[in-house]
C-alpha cells in the first residue's frame, strides 16, 4: 500500500519541523520570518525601477550598458576563468600535526547562475591537493525564490570536492536549503563550533549565520567552547564582523561576499563592495588586531555573470607556523 502524496503545506510542516530540530525554535522563526518577508516584498513589486537591488530590472540595464561600451562578451569571458590563489597563515601556536595543512576555500558559488562557471569551478578544484574544505555562503542565483536549482548545483559540486566540506549560509541562501545541503554531505556550521582532528591535536572551526542581512550570526554562541589557547577559525559570509571576530579572540577569519567589486576600474578598485567595512578588507589577505583574515572575491558572480578587473577564485590557504613560508 503506497502512502499518501504529501501537499505543499505538509511539506513546509515537516520542514519547519526539521528546522527547529536542528536549529532551535528561535533561529528558525528569525530566519524563516525575514524570508518570508523579504521575498513578499520583492513580489509585490508592481512597477520597475532602476535601483540596483530590483531584481528584474538591474541586470538587463547593467547588461545593457555593458554592451553599449563593447564590455559585456569579455567580462563574461573573464568570469569563466577561474584563478587558484594561494595565502599563508601564520601561526606561531599551531599545534605541530598541523603544520602544512591546505584549506579549500570556495563562497559567493550562485551555482544556478552560470552552467559554465560552475563546471570550471568543478574543473579547477578537481586537481587541487587539501586537507579540507570551507564554503562561505551565498549558493543560490537570487535571494528569494526557489531552491531547487542551487541545491542541484551543490550537489555536483559536493561529488567534486574530496573529504569534509563545512559551510555557512549566506545573504542569497534560504534556511530552507540547510536539511538538503546537510544530507549531500555539507556540515553546516549555524553558530557552531567543531574541532578539526589531525593525530590526537585540533583546531577549531567555527562558523556563523550570515551577519549581512538577515543579522543572525552569533560569535558567542559559536565560540564560547573553543579551549582558552586553541588555534581558531571563523567562517563568516561577509567580512562585516570583523572587529567583533578579533575582540571575540579568532585567530583567523575567511569570508567572502564582497566579490572582490565584480565589475572594477583598472587596476582592481572596486566600484562597490556591498558590505559596511573599510574597503582594505574588500579582497585579499588583512590583519586586524591581532587576527588574520582573508576575503575572497569568490568564484561565481551575482546580478549578471561578468566580471571586469577582478578575476573569480578559489583559495587555498596553508596553515604555518614558520614565518619564511
Amino acid at each position: 500500500m503506497t502512502s499518501p502524496a504529501r501537499t505543499p503545506e505538509h511539506q513546509d510542516e515537516l520542514l519547519e519541523h526539521r528546522l527547529n530540530q536542528r536549529l532551535g525554535p528561535a533561529h528558525a522563526r528569525q530566519r524563516l520570518g525575514i524570508e518570508r518577508e523579504a521575498e513578499a516584498r520583492v513580489l509585490s513589486q508592481d512597477r520597475p525601477s532602476f535601483r540596483i537591488q530590483n531584481p528584474t530590472s538591474a541586470p538587463g540595464f547593467i547588461r545593457f550598458c555593458l554592451k553599449l561600451v563593447g564590455l559585456h562578451g569579455r567580462g563574461q569571458a573573464n568570469s569563466r576563468r577561474l584563478d587558484t590563489a594561494y595565502n599563508h597563515f601564520y601561526l606561531p601556536t599551531l599545534p605541530t600535526n598541523f603544520e602544512g595543512f591546505r584549506i579549500l576555500h570556495l563562497t559567493d558559488l550562485h551555482v544556478d547562475m552560470d552552467e559554465a562557471n560552475l563546471q570550471e569551478v568543478i574543473r579547477t578544484i578537481s586537481p587541487l591537493d587539501y586537507d579540507l574544505c570551507v564554503l562561505t555562503g551565498d549558493y543560490r542565483k537570487e535571494t528569494w525564490g526557489p531552491v531547487e536549482a542551487a541545491l542541484e548545483g551543490m550537489a555536483r559540486l559536493r561529488e567534486a570536492i574530496r573529504g569534509p566540506a563545512y559551510a555557512v549560509l549566506g545573504n542569497h541562501d534560504s534556511v530552507r536549503m540547510v536539511p538538503a545541503l546537510e544530507d549531500m554531505g555539507y556540515s553546516l556550521l549555524m553558530n557552531e563550533m567543531v574541532p578539526i582532528e589531525q593525530s590526537g591535536e585540533h583546531f577549531y572551526l567555527a562558523g556563523v549565520d550570515d551577519p549581512h542581512f538577515y543579522k543572525a550570526h552569533n560569535l558567542h554562541r559559536a565560540g564560547d567552547d573553543i579551549p582558552p589557547g586553541g588555534t581558531s577559525l571563523l567562517l563568516s559570509h561577509t567580512p562585516e564582523i570583523w572587529r567583533e571576530a578579533a575582540y571575540a579572540g579568532y585567530d583567523m577569519f575567511l569570508c567572502g561576499h564582497t566579490h572582490g567589486g565584480q565589475i572594477c576600474l583598472p587596476g582592481g578598485i572596486p566600484l562597490t563592495l556591498d558590505a559596511d567595512c573599510p574597503r582594505h578588507l574588500g579582497r585579499g589577505y588583512w590583519q586586524a588586531h591581532g587576527m588574520q583574515g582573508y576575503t575572497s572575491p569568490g568564484a561565481g558572480t551575482s546580478v549578471i555573470n561578468v566580471r571586469l578587473n577582478c578575476p573569480p577564485e578559489v583559495t587555498i590557504h596553508t596553515l604555518t607556523r614558520n614565518l619564511s613560508q
